[in-house]
Formats: structure tokens, C-alpha cells, sequence
């Protein structure tokens, strides 16, 4: 618990208690009958009001967050960054959905490499990676891809192509099919988004998302990462200018952005709701106490 959030509750905790006190005065003197004064009713009166006054100001203190805290990249200055990392091709992995297309030459030779692209109709189905790390490609048969970069599996399938005198010079194009990330958390629209390009930044998969709320911990984004099974997570500082020389400035497939809440969340979440029920019923009731005395 911060030092912060500590002072908020007690000037929040005391305004409520004089708020409560005056208003107990007010409704004992009311309904014991007890001859109040319009200079006695006055000041009570006032002392409400002026409580009530400060509890308004005591939660807008209470609800407001840093702006540095809120905003992003506070500690960048002018400065350029030099990007010496390239985006990361990713790693084919089991069930991993490949679209495989084959072009060359002799049109009619190479349409029997492509039945995959065409079976679906207006939508290819694809090479799906098995849970062996194989797919099954024609005339090639069964090909161990897992482990191997879209690069590396372009080149084995075009040499194969020219070794086995199937085509001549054959261009390969391999693309995802399903390259996705997910972002959860405090953004404004949370979702599994599909990449066609397959290529994009953690700042593009939040602008997606319709960016974070003003309850997020810029300072303590999640990346969860797989690969060959394996989960690997990352802590993301977006107040500082770390991510713009990081390898994780570009996501990979399946990678899953957790933006977590921060404690005003938490806070307003836990406290907010129970305390505001109590000032409501204490300010109504001195409403209509002042009203019936009058």
C-alpha cells in the first residue's frame, strides 16, 4: 500500500466522520424536538455543507491518478533511437495453419501443388501443422517443419521442387494463416486480433484494442510468449523508452498482451461502491431533516 493511497484514505475516512457527526447533531436536535435556534441551525447547516464540499474534493483527490503514471513514454525526450534488431520470423510451431503457394512457368504443373489453396473454395484451408511437427504437401509428401523459420522452409521446398525436376525455377510464397495475439486487461476493447501482414508492434496491438484505460499499470505490461511449447513472460515498462530498443517491440504469433489494473483500480473498485452508499444515505437524510424542520 502506497503512501499515496494511505493519505487519500484518511482525509477521505475523516471528511466522512465530520460529515456523520454533524449530520447525527442535526437529526438529535430534530427529532428529540428540541429547540434549535436559527442561529444554532444555521451554523449546523453550514458545517454540512462545507463537510459536504470537502468530501467532493477528498474523492476527486482520491479518484486522480498521476498523469505521469497515466500517460506514455514520459521520460522520452527528443532523441532517435537506433533499431538494431530486425523483426523476429517466427519459429513454425505445432498447429501453426500455413498457407503454402506455388508458382512457376508450367501453370498446370505447379495447380497440383496448390489443391490446398483452391479446396476451400473462396477460403483456403491450408497445411495445418500436426502434433508431430509435419505437414503433408503433394507429390513432397510428409515435410518435419516445426523448428524451421518460413524462410528455411521456402528454401527445402523450392530445392526439393528442382532437385526431383518437378518445376522450374518455382517461387514458394508461405504466409500464416492464423497469426494471431491476443490483449486482455484494462484496454477499452479487449480481443483476439488476426494479423494478415504478420508483422506488428506491442503500440499497434493496444491502439487495436482501443488503447489502455486510465486504470492501467503502464509501467508493468505482460507479454506472454510460446515457443516449442514453452511459455516465456516479459515485463514491459511504456512510461520509459526501454520497448523502442527491445526485441519484444514486435510481437509473434499467439504472443498475449496483459495490460493489469492499477491500485486506483483496485482501490475504487473494493472501497468506492461501500462508501458511497454511506454518503448518499447520510447527505439525504440531513436533506430531509433540513427540509422537515423548515
Amino acid at each position: 500500500m502506497t503512501s499515496e493511497f494511505i493519505s487519500n484514505q484518511f482525509l477521505f475516512d475523516l471528511i466522512l466522520s465530520l460529515i456523520m457527526y454533524n449530520n447525527y447533531k442535526l437529526q438529535t436536535l430534530l427529532f428529540m424536538k428540541a429547540d434549535i435556534s436559527p442561529f444554532n441551525f444555521k451554523n449546523i447547516r453550514n458545517s454540512l455543507f462545507r463537510f459536504s464540499l470537502l468530501l467532493l474534493v477528498a474523492l476527486q483527490i482520491s479518484s486522480c491518478g498521476s498523469a505521469k503514471k497515466s500517460s506514455y513514454f514520459n521520460e522520452v525526450g527528443d532523441n532517435s533511437f537506433a533499431t538494431y534488431f530486425e523483426p523476429l520470423e517466427p519459429i513454425l510451431q505445432k498447429n501453426d495453419l500455413l498457407s503454402i503457394n506455388i508458382t512457376s512457368l508450367n501453370a498446370e504443373v505447379t495447380e497440383m501443388f496448390n489443391l490446398a489453396n483452391n479446396a476451400g473454395g473462396a477460403q483456403s484451408i491450408g497445411y495445418l501443422i500436426d502434433q508431430d511437427g509435419y505437414i503433408r504437401f503433394p507429390v513432397l509428401g510428409k515435410i518435419e517443419v516445426s523448428g524451421l523459420t518460413k524462410k528455411e522452409l521456402r528454401e527445402y521446398i523450392r530445392e526439393e521442387l528442382i532437385a526431383k525436376k518437378l518445376l522450374m525455377e518455382p517461387i514458394v510464397d508461405i504466409r500464416f494463416m492464423n497469426f494471431k495475439v491476443s490483449v486482455l486487461g484494462e484496454v477499452n476493447q479487449p480481443a483476439v486480433f488476426t494479423i494478415p501482414n504478420e508483422k506488428v508492434t506491442l503500440l499497434e496491438a493496444l491502439g487495436m484494442a482501443g488503447d489502455m484505460t486510465i486504470y492501467a499499470q503502464r509501467n508493468n505490461v505482460l507479454l506472454i510468449s510460446e515457443e516449442d511449447g514453452v511459455k516465456s513472460t516479459k515485463r514491459i515498462d511504456l512510461t520509459s523508452d526501454e520497448l523502442f530498443t527491445s526485441p519484444n517491440y514486435y510481437l509473434r504469433p499467439n504472443d498475449i498482451v496483459y495490460v493489469q489494473p492499477n491500485d486506483r483500480k483496485v482501490r475504487n473498485t473494493s472501497n468506492a461502491a461501500q462508501w458511497f452508499s454511506v454518503i448518499l444515505g447520510s447527505l439525504s437524510l440531513a436533506v430531509i431533516s433540513i427540509s422537515t424542520f423548515k
